[in-house]
């Protein structure tokens, strides 16, 4: 479940938050939102588990992954697997208890993050695909807020804030194992951008940064969500100039960091609802 680690959740978990926030206005439903934190935890187990046991070849080769349970064998890929989809399971019947449209619209990212763990092999840029997929959250949380599907733009302004970020944060996680990456014969967004990443990182700031924008002109929210989100954006760049991508521990510690852009964001939604 990568429990030490939490970082992927609150990555994960933050922009269901967002939209939540958003789309409830000053007062969203605590249940609601506990509901959300459990689930992300939990799906982000499964992901674990499942990534696990698909690479778990390609981790025993990886300084970084060999330790995992399954790479490392002190757990079969079945149990992992069988621990994996119990945590699948029960995340949507804890989304269920909000309400069930947005245990279905989770439920419908999972044959896409089964798939994820294999874009490496296949597909050049594999965070583009992570991005898409778990960018969903955004609009569950939307859905927990308002039992709806129908999504108005700013939920989709959410979506592309998320999307984005994902590609930023994803693409500084792989230039951690690149020389790895690079010798195995997988695919990454380092590989993809190579010494032209930095460029690449400040393209998808500012699409980030414009999706939230997006986001907040769609509900007229207050001047307080611009100014935060602006000094999110300035956050990001910072750690673009700041991270040496040849650098492991370096590209760790900004990963790492990224998390406080998507509270910066949270602020910025609540605050814009008293502003």
């Amino acid at each position: 479940m990568r429990l030490h680690a939490p970082t992927g959740i609150v990555l994960y978990l933050l922009p269901g938050l967002w939209s939540l926030s958003l789309a409830s206005g000053r007062r969203p439903d605590l249940s609601a939102v506990v509901c959300l934190v459990v689930a992300a935890v939990l799906v982000r187990g499964a992901s674990c588990a499942v990534n696990d046991v698909i690479d778990k070849d390609i981790d025993a080769r990886v300084a970084r992954t060999a330790s995992r349970p399954v790479a490392a064998g002190t757990i079969s890929a079945g149990k992992a697997l069988l621990f994996g989809a119990a945590q699948a399971l029960a995340s949507l019947l804890i989304l269920a208890m909000i309400n069930w449209e947005t245990a279905l619209v989770v439920g419908a990212s999972y044959p896409f993050l089964v798939a994820y763990p294999y874009m490496k092999r296949i597909f050049p840029w594999p965070s583009a695909w992570l991005a898409l997929v778990i960018s969903v959250y955004a609009l569950a949380g939307w859905t927990a807020a308002t039992g709806s599907i129908d999504y108005p733009s700013a939920a989709f302004g959410l979506y592309v804030c998320n999307f984005f970020w994902t590609l930023f944060h994803d693409t500084i996680y792989s230039h951690q194992d690149k020389e790895y990456d690079r010798s195995i014969g997988v695919k990454s967004s380092a590989l993809m951008f190579g010494e032209s990443s930095k460029v690449w990182l400040a393209v998808f700031i500012t699409l980030s940064v414009a999706g939230a924008l997006w986001a907040g002109a769609e509900v007229e929210t207050g001047w307080a969500f611009y100014l935060l989100v602006v000094c999110a954006g300035m956050l990001l760049s910072y750690q673009v100039v700041r991270v040496n991508l040849d650098d492991p521990k370096s590209c760790w510690d900004t990963f790492v960091a990224n998390r406080y852009f998507g509270w910066i964001i949270l602020a910025a939604v609540v605050a814009g609802q008293f502003t």
